[in-house]
């Protein structure tokens, strides 16, 4: 019974995210999510609240796929000056392994895909949207990348600039990503961008 529950609640989640990537956060209304799901308003209402339950429990899912891709990789994290400590000697090729990780995180798999669709409909309606949106996309990896490199140089000003230059083309893929049928040659370009900054970066250091 626990089981079937949490199946249910999970496609819950799932189609909701769908219709608030299609329609917005704010153009969704529960009776949508219950039409989509094919049950009524007040079944609906059995697993969750409202619609800011539901979202709440996206938000909830998406931080538990963030943790666990940061253990996989064996990434830092916590506190900043803990982060930079822990990056002190890591190689570049590490970053570029889990950038490249998040980017496909971001736009092949269905669920973050769709989250991150969600967001950049929603970010100038409404700022909880707008504060996600720099949290996971933004200023988030930014200030992230920035502090690992802040562990590898030991030059802040000079690791906010790097960071700058790596994640800005990065943040730019996502809209050509969106834009184009040719997936794959913005895989390649990603790529292309990561190696030729990693040179780059080996040259100035």
């Amino acid at each position: 019974m626990e089981i079937k529950e949490k199946n249910t609640k999970e496609k819950i989640l799932e189609e909701a995210l769908k219709l608030f990537a299609q329609s917005g956060y704010m153009g969704t209304s529960m009776n949508d999510i219950a039409s989509k799901l094919g049950v009524t308003k007040a079944a609906l209402y059995k697993h969750y609240r409202s619609k800011q339950e539901i979202l709440d429990s996206i938000i909830e899912k998406m931080n538990e796929l963030d943790m666990e891709r940061v253990k996989q990789y064996e990434m830092p994290e916590g506190e900043m000056s803990k982060v930079i400590a822990e990056y002190k000697e890591t190689a570049f090729d590490k970053i570029k392994q889990f950038t490249k990780v998040q980017f496909l995180h971001w736009t092949e798999e269905e669920f973050p895909c769709c989250f991150r669709k969600m967001l950049t409909l929603e970010q100038y309606r409404e700022p909880q949207m707008a504060q996600l949106y720099q949290n996971y996309l933004a200023s988030g990896p930014l200030t992230y990348i920035e502090v690992l490199f802040s562990g590898m140089l030991e030059d802040a000003e000079r690791a906010r600039q790097m960071a700058l230059d790596f994640y800005g083309p990065i943040f730019l893929l996502y809209s050509i990503y969106d834009g184009t049928n040719d997936k794959s040659q913005v895989i390649k370009l990603l790529d292309e961008h990561m190696d030729h900054f990693s040179k780059e970066m080996q040259a100035r250091c």
